[in-house]
C-alpha cells in the first residue's frame, strides 16, 4: 500500500498595515530603539487597527490568498484548524467563524491553543487527517491579534509582540514529500512563567481583575528565555538525529520568531549557518502562532521541491516541538 503523507501545497499570509516601530515605543515606555533591537532583533511590528476586527479577519485574508494561489474554492475545503490564543470569542471557535466568513460550507474545524506552538501543533494534527484519508484538503492557520492582550505600559511585553496570520493547505502526497516526522512536548509546570492571569474559569473577569490589568500577557522573561533556548535547540537536534539528517542535508530552519538570540542558539545547535535560517522577526516581532507560517509565506519563492525543512517552536505552557518536512513544489 502506498504511503500517504500530508504535503503543503499552498501558502497565504497577512499582516496589518499599521507599523508600530521601536521609535514609537520609545514614546510609550522607558526604552530605546537600539535596546529593543539589540535584545530581541525586532525593529517593528504590525498592529491590527479598526473597531470590530479580530483574529478571524486576519485568518480570512491569509486563506483567501491561499485559495487564489491554489486555484480552488472554499467549498473544496474539508477541515480548517486555527492555532491561536487570541480567539475572537471564548466560543464559538475562531475556526467556526472563519469557515462562515470564507464560505467553506463543506468544512468543519476547531481551534488549538498552544500559544507560540499553536501552528506546529495544528500542523501535526491536520496532517493526521490527510494521512488517514479522512480529509483531502485541510487548511492550517496560525494567527494571533496579540495587541488585544498586551499592556502598552509594560516594557517587558509590549516591545515583543505583533499581529499577523499565516495559512497553509495540506493535501495528500504519495511521492515522499510533505510532513515526514514530528516531535511535540508539553510541560504544564511552566504555566506560571508565561500566562494570562484572568479571564478563564479559574478567575473570571471582574472589575478587580480589569483594574489589576490581569487580562494582559504576564511573562517572567529570563526564565522563559532560558527554557526556550534549551527546548527549541534540543528538539531540533533530536528530530535531525531521529531522521539521520546532518546539517548539510537541511535546506532551511523555520524557527519561531520570539527572539533573535534564541534563533541563533537553535541554528548553532543544529550546525547551520544563518543563511539557512528563515528570519522576519525584525519586521513583524513575535506574532505567536503566526510566526512560522509567515516565515514560509515570506520565503516561499526561495523554496525548492525536495528541500529538507526543520520547523521549531517554543511557547507558553510550556509547549515546544519540531516538524521535519520535505517541500512539495517549486514556486
Amino acid at each position: 500500500m502506498t504511503k500517504i503523507t500530508a504535503a503543503i501545497t499552498a501558502i497565504g499570509g497577512y499582516v496589518p498595515d499599521y507599523v508600530l516601530s521601536n521609535q514609537e515605543l520609545e514614546k510609550m515606555v522607558p526604552t530605546t530603539a537600539d535596546w529593543i533591537e539589540s535584545r530581541t532583533g525586532i525593529k517593528e511590528r504590525r498592529i491590527l487597527k479598526g473597531e470590530g476586527l479580530g483574529t478571524s479577519d486576519m485568518c480570512v485574508k491569509a486563506i483567501e490568498e491561499l485559495l487564489k494561489k491554489r486555484g480552488i474554492s472554499a467549498l473544496d475545503i474539508d477541515l480548517v484548524i486555527v492555532g491561536t490564543v487570541t480567539p475572537d470569542h471564548v466560543f464559538p471557535s475562531t475556526s467556526n467563524i472563519v469557515c462562515n466568513k470564507i464560505g467553506a460550507k463543506n468544512a468543519w474545524g476547531y481551534d488549538i491553543s498552544a500559544a507560540c506552538s499553536g501552528f506546529v501543533f495544528s500542523l501535526a494534527t491536520g496532517a493526521q487527517f490527510i494521512e488517514t484519508g479522512k480529509c483531502k484538503k485541510v487548511i492550517v492557520v496560525g494567527a494571533d491579534k496579540m495587541s488585544a492582550i498586551i499592556d502598552y505600559q509594560d516594557r517587558s511585553t509590549c516591545i515583543i509582540f505583533g499581529d499577523g496570520a499565516g495559512a497553509v493547505l495540506l493535501e495528500p502526497n504519495t511521492e515522499g514529500f510533505g510532513i515526514i516526522d514530528s516531535i511535540l512536548h508539553a510541560d504544564g509546570s511552566g504555566a506560571q512563567y508565561l500566562h494570562q492571569k484572568a479571564g478563564g474559569s479559574v478567575k473570571p473577569p471582574t472589575h478587580a481583575t480589569i483594574d489589576a490589568k490581569e487580562h494582559y500577557v504576564y511573562q517572567e522573561g529570563q526564565t522563559v528565555f532560558k527554557q526556550a533556548v534549551v527546548g527549541m535547540a534540543e528538539v531540533s537536534a533530536k528530530i535531525m538525529e531521529q531522521n539521520k539528517l546532518t546539517s548539510g542535508d537541511i535546506a532551511w530552519l523555520v524557527p519561531h520568531q520570539a527572539n533573535k538570540r534564541i534563533i541563533d542558539a537553535t541554528a548553532n545547535r543544529m550546525g547551520l549557518t544563518l543563511e539557512k535560517v528563515m528570519l522576519n522577526i525584525q519586521k513583524y516581532g513575535n506574532t505567536t502562532a503566526g510566526t512560522i507560517p509567515l516565515c514560509l509565506w515570506d520565503y516561499e519563492k526561495q523554496l525548492k521541491k525536495g528541500d529538507n525543512i526543520i520547523i521549531s517552536t517554543f511557547g507558553a505552557g510550556f509547549t515546544w516541538g519540531s516538524v521535519y518536512l520535505k517541500w512539495a513544489y517549486n514556486s
